[in-house]
């Protein structure tokens, strides 16, 4: 497995790094990951950019010093702080019809598993109206069985040509941060959203030092991969 670390100088260099990556999987067969902290930014999907209040909302995130772009993966507007954590792991596909859920349940599965390692209990799903509403989501619980705390990751899946990739995001700290830059972008969008259902690794008193993080999971997502080739993207 190829496993990329660090970020490139700037948001976009950064996100092409990733479409790189996953390209190279189409064209090589190998696995690759990658987990890093992307720049500040608000990241809205496809069908926030075909909403009537798109601009209003890209307006509201550079007015609070979130720059506005367009991913590929995943639902409607995610906010990256500079400390919460992206993760990206691609791997070759014959049949793009296959696999889909099982790409899903291994990632939700291995993800569960690393933030338990932190300190966070987690269950699958999240609370009404929270960010990026999705069905492939975790909420932090005080107990195994307890009630959520808040939406805490989001895992999305995009497969073509040659390679799946499946991506996601944890919300480590910020949490507050995050909660008032998002409310005035999803009114805008018009989407159901509460600001009290935005959970992070620090609200549930977890462990939140950045290398920790990112070495847990990236750990975690490796799994059995074996040879493991690390590649440094150090452009800050």
């Amino acid at each position: 497995m190829r496993v990329l670390r660090g970020r490139e100088g700037n948001i976009e260099t950064d996100r092409t790094r990733t479409r790189e990556m996953a390209g190279r999987v189409g064209e090589t067969g190998e696995r690759a990951l990658r987990v890093w902290t992307p720049h500040r930014q608000v990241a809205f999907g496809r069908r926030d950019a075909r909403a009537e209040g798109y601009e209003r909302a890209c307006e509201a995130a550079e007015e609070r010093e979130f720059p506005a772009i367009e991913r590929r993966v995943g639902g409607r507007a995610v906010a990256y702080t500079g400390s919460t954590v992206a993760f990206a792991r691609a791997e070759p596909v014959a049949d793009i019809r296959t696999d889909l859920d099982a790409r899903y349940d291994a990632a939700t599965a291995d993800l569960r598993a690393a933030l338990s390692d932190l300190g966070v209990r987690t269950a699958v799903g999240e609370p009404p109206d929270s960010f990026c509403p999705g069905t492939h989501s975790l909420q932090a619980t005080k107990t195994d069985d307890g009630v959520g705390t808040g939406k805490l990751a989001g895992i999305a899946q995009r497969v073509g040509r040659g390679a799946a990739l499946v991506a996601g995001v944890v919300v480590v700290d910020s949490a507050m941060e995050i909660a008032d830059v998002l409310k005035p972008i999803y009114d805008a969008l018009e989407v159901p959203f509460d600001p009290s259902t935005v959970g992070s690794i620090e609200r549930i008193g977890g462990e939140t030092d950045p290398e920790v993080v990112l070495e847990t999971i990236e750990r975690t997502l490796v799994g059995d991969a074996g040879t493991v080739d690390v590649e440094r993207v150090d452009g800050r």
